[in-house]
């Protein structure tokens, strides 16, 4: 399962993995959003390859408007990062994976370091 996103649709669920999680990101995308269904594959490979211990999140914003409305989605694609409960990071419409690589990189060594000190 690793390197999948899994799919939330709703704000209880979004918020009890991210509260629970180490390193989590969120995709919110949309099934006719060209961009986000051409992004979706390329972070779950760079997740797979490179981070493994972070958790993947894809929200459907067309399925789950509310849970967008809610969290302050309103155009696509958007990247949310989290680490240990704070979101870290955020990418709107325009943005590259090295980008988002290296957002991660840093913040996702100590996330997973501390939670394996706390073990």
């Amino acid at each position: 399962m690793a390197g999948c996103m899994l799919a939330i649709y709703s704000e209880e669920a979004l918020a009890k993995l991210v509260s629970t999680s180490s390193a989590v990101l969120v995709l919110y995308g949309g099934e006719g959003c060209g961009v986000c269904q051409a992004v979706k594959p390329q972070l779950e490979k760079l997740g797979r390859d490179e981070f493994p211990e972070l958790v993947m999140l894809y929200v459907d914003c067309q399925a789950s408007a509310p849970l967008c409305a809610a969290r302050g989605i309103f155009s696509l694609p958007v990247i949310h990062l989290w680490f240990e409960g704070q979101r870290f990071g955020e990418f709107a419409r325009v943005f590259s994976i090295g980008e988002v690589r290296a957002a991660l990189e840093r913040p996702y060594r100590l996330a997973i370091q501390q939670g394996a000190a706390g073990q």
